[in-house]
């Protein structure tokens, strides 16, 4: 049998915490930043205010079905639902903000199609899981925190029915 995953359930005094403990951490200015949907949504919005960000472009990335099978991961190309413009990111110093990095596929792609566009892009999540990264040693630039643990967000809870987790 499969053991069940850990999880943990962050309130929104957690991730108060999580974003004051990044804002120092920054070595540099950035003068946009591309969040990722839907996770990187929250955190990238109060960075942004926290940082006086005030170019800030989103990103929808989807990975096919088909290649969610763990077997097959690893050969699943991206298709980007939503992305800026070259012209919005070339000689930008950009922050890309997405929630957690588990696999590291999503947010590894939107860098790469940052810096294909001539822009700085740099990469930041509240949460790094190295257990499940696929990119070796390739991290975030900015992390708040380490966890092997499925992290459930103060935003994932469903609104409409109580406490039940979004899946």
């Amino acid at each position: 049998m499969k053991p069940e995953p850990k999880h943990i359930l962050l309130t929104w005094m957690d991730v108060d915490r999580l974003i004051n403990y990044l804002i120092p951490k920054f070595d540099r200015e950035f003068t946009a930043m591309v969040i990722i949907t839907r996770g990187g949504i929250i955190p990238g919005g109060m960075l942004a205010e926290a940082m006086d960000i005030t170019h800030i472009l989103t990103a929808a990335v989807d990975f096919p079905a088909e290649f969610k099978a763990e077997e097959n991961k690893l050969m699943a190309w991206p298709q980007f639902i939503q992305f800026p413009a070259n012209e919005q990111l070339l000689d930008e110093k950009v922050l890309i903000v997405d929630d957690v990095w588990g696999s590291g596929r999503t947010i590894t792609a939107v860098k790469n199609r940052v810096l294909a566009a001539g822009a700085l892009p740099e990469t930041c999540v509240l949460h790094f899981n190295p257990y499940r990264n696929l990119f070796g040693e390739a991290r975030p630039d900015y992390y708040a925190d380490i966890t092997d643990f499925f992290v459930i967000y103060p935003w994932e809870l469903d609104r409409r029915g109580g406490d039940k987790i979004l899946a």
